[in-house]
C-alpha cells in the first residue's frame, strides 16, 4: 500500500532538547515534556493500527471538527505512547466523537469533567494496561499514556486548551489522565463491555465524562446489603438526576458479592433503590433548583439519586486486599452524556 504525505506542520531544531521547548512555546503540551513526534514515529504508529494519515477516525458533532489518524498518531507519541497502543486510541476517539458523549459540552464545562477510558477484553494482558494495586495512579505506561495521549488530543485538535474551551473552575487530576483496566479475573460478574453489548471475548474501550472519583471506606461489610447500603450513604450527598454512575469495587469487595451469588443486576437495583435523597435536603441545596430537582413539596418523600438501575454501573479493579470503593460520578446531569462502548480493532 501507498504511503500518504503527512500533512502536518514540520520544524526542524537543533536537538531534542530543544523540540520540548517548542511545543511548550507553542503551547501543545498538557505542562508536562513530550516526546518529540518525528515523521519515522508517526508512521509506525500509523501502521500499528493500519490507518492512512488523512483517514477520519471521529467528527466533533458540535463543531466539525475532523480528527484524523495522522493527528492522533502525533499526539499517541508525544504522549509517551508505545505503537501498539494506537488501535485504543482510535477507538477511544471514535467513543469521544458520538453525539451521545457530548463532546464539546465536556470540554467546556465549568463543572471539570475528564473523559474516563475503562478498557477490557485480552488486549488488557496483551499491553499490560493495570487493573489492579494503585489503578487510577502511576506506575503503568499503558495507563497513563493512553490517558495522556487523549488529553493532548483535546488540547491540540479541539482547542481544550484551559482557559480557551476547557473551563474547568477547579479541575482534578483526571484531566491528565484517566485511563483504567477491568479486573474480569477477579470480578464475578460479567465484564463491563460485556454488559453494554459486547461479546466477552472482544477486546473494547468505554468512554464516560466523568467527575473526580469520591473514594469510600468499607473495611468491615461482610454482606452485600451492608457494602451496598454503605455506598448509598456517599451517594446521597448527591442532587437527583439521570447520569450513569460508576462504582469501582475493589477484588475483596467483590468477593462478597460473589459468596452470596448476587447478580450485577441486583446488586444494582439494590443501591439504587437506598441511594436516594428528600425533597428537605434537595430544598437546601443551592444547586437543586438548577438541577430540577426542587419540585418536590413533601419534605420527607425520597427522590433516587439514579433515576433507573440502568444507570449504575459496576466493575472491579483494584488491590486484591484494602476495603476502599471509588465512586465516580457523571459530569453534568440528565441526558447530558452517555456513555459509549466501542470495539477495539488490533
Amino acid at each position: 500500500m501507498q504511503q500518504e504525505t503527512l500533512s502536518s506542520q514540520q520544524h526542524n531544531v537543533a536537538g531534542f532538547y530543544e523540540a520540548i521547548e517548542l511545543y511548550y512555546e507553542k503551547g501543545w503540551t498538557d505542562g508536562l515534556p513530550v516526546v518529540p513526534p518525528t515523521e519515522e514515529l508517526v508512521r509506525q504508529f500509523l501502521a500499528a493500527c493500519g490507518r492512512q494519515p488523512n483517514d477520519v477516525v471521529g467528527v466533533v458533532p458540535t463543531r466539525g471538527r475532523a480528527i484524523t489518524a495522522e493527528k492522533i498518531a502525533v499526539n499517541a507519541v508525544m504522549a509517551g505512547c508505545r505503537p501498539e497502543y494506537m488501535p485504543v486510541l482510535v477507538a477511544i476517539v471514535e467513543a469521544m466523537t458520538e453525539p451521545e458523549f457530548n463532546y464539546h459540552g465536556c470540554l467546556a464545562s465549568t463543572m471539570g469533567s475528564a473523559p474516563m477510558i475503562i478498557v477490557n477484553g485480552p488486549i488488557v494482558k496483551e499491553l499490560d494496561i493495570n487493573s489492579g494495586v494503585n489503578v487510577f495512579g502511576p506506575g503503568w505506561r499503558a495507563n497513563a499514556t493512553i490517558g495522556r495521549a487523549v488529553r493532548l488530543i483535546i488540547i491540540n485538535l479541539t482547542d481544550g486548551t484551559p482557559g480557551l474551551l476547557d473551563r474547568s473552575t477547579l479541575g482534578h487530576g483526571g484531566k491528565y489522565s484517566m485511563c483504567i483496566a477491568e479486573n474480569e479475573d477477579a470480578s464475578p460478574w460479567e465484564p463491563l463491555h460485556a454488559q453494554r453489548g459486547m461479546s466477552p471475548t472482544d477486546s473494547a474501550v468505554s468512554v464516560f465524562a466523568v467527575l473526580s472519583p469520591l473514594q469510600v471506606s468499607d473495611a468491615g461489610s461482610n454482606t452485600p446489603e451492608a457494602v451496598l447500603d454503605n455506598l448509598s450513604q456517599s451517594m446521597s450527598v448527591f442532587t437527583a438526576r439521570n447520569g450513569q454512575f460508576l462504582v469501582v469495587l475493589p477484588p475483596e469487595i467483590a468477593q462478597v458479592f460473589g459468596d452470596a451469588g448476587w447478580s450485577k443486576r441486583q446488586a444494582t437495583e439494590y443501591l439504587q433503590k437506598r441511594a436516594v435523597v428528600t425533597g428537605e435536603q434537595l430544598r437546601k441545596r443551592p444547586t437543586a433548583a438548577i438541577a430540577g430537582s426542587s419540585a418536590s413539596a413533601d419534605p420527607d418523600k425520597s427522590h433516587p439519586v439514579v433515576s433507573s438501575p440502568d444507570g449504575l454501573f459496576l466493575l472491579v479493579a483494584g488491590g486484591d486486599a484494602g476495603g476502599f470503593c471509588d465512586l465516580i460520578v457523571p459530569w453534568g446531569g440528565g441526558n447530558m452524556t452517555k456513555g459509549v462502548t466501542k470495539l477495539i480493532r488490533a
